[in-house]
């Protein structure tokens, strides 16, 4: 009597979701919701600074009819901001080897340092993509470095929405725009590296940047 079908490892699962998620005509290209650093560490399972030591191409699965290939970064992790519960120390980090499946390329035996976020699937691997934010460590403000430790998960509560055109309003009190895009054309313009989406004593939320007075151009956008 053949044996039960054995379940397919959860990063086989997160590829084929990430190949249906390929939007139609950009067969090629990975495709990212925009979101603030915030948001990234608010969703992700694993925040870790680390080092890439190696590289290496190995299968998606043990099936050998399966094509596919992953990246496997060999990682000395620094310093972990998120995911205690799931993991103690990262030894090992996973990415599509696919580009078009929004696959990460890192330096690897060199002195650059990452900030990583991703997710921890149910085997206890690390699994990355482009769609994480994962950006060298030297690029990443001092706001932006002191938040990871505590503004960042301190106000998971609040929602930052990204403007692209005005008018743009607050739909919710526990809302802030995001507005990097709209005044720089760039998303990780200066708000996003200087800015914390900060919630008060009322729900509310605003932008808040230590003593700092909150540069006039992110006041609520509601007017063209």
């Amino acid at each position: 009597m053949p044996g039960s079908p054995r379940p397919a490892p959860s990063w086989v699962l997160l590829l084929r979701l990430l190949a249906l998620l390929r939007p139609p005509g950009l067969g090629e290209a990975c495709s990212c919701a925009p979101a603030h650093p915030q948001q990234h560490i608010c969703h992700s399972a694993l925040v870790i600074r680390a080092k890439i030591s190696s590289e290496k191409v190995v299968p998606a699965s043990a099936d050998p009819a399966d094509t596919e290939k992953m990246l496997r970064y060999e990682i000395k992790q620094i310093k972990m901001f998120k995911g205690f519960e799931k993991v103690k120390d990262v030894q090992y980090i996973y990415t599509p080897f696919d580009s078009s499946l929004c696959g990460v390329k890192l330096e690897a035996n060199s002195q650059k340092q990452y900030l990583l976020t991703g997710q921890v699937l149910s085997d206890g691997k690390v699994f990355i993509h482009l769609c994480n934010y994962i950006e060298p460590w030297e690029d990443l403000s001092l706001v932006q470095r002191e938040s990871l430790n505590h503004h960042y998960h301190l106000n998971c509560g609040c929602q930052i929405t990204t403007c692209y055109t005005v008018p743009c309003t607050i739909l919710a009190p526990n809302e802030c725009l995001w507005t990097d895009w709209l005044l720089e054309r760039k998303l990780y313009g200066y708000q996003a590296q200087h800015y914390v989406c900060m919630k008060h004593v009322d729900g509310t939320c605003s932008w808040y940047r230590g003593h700092l007075p909150l540069r006039k151009e992110f006041v609520d956008i509601v007017q063209p």
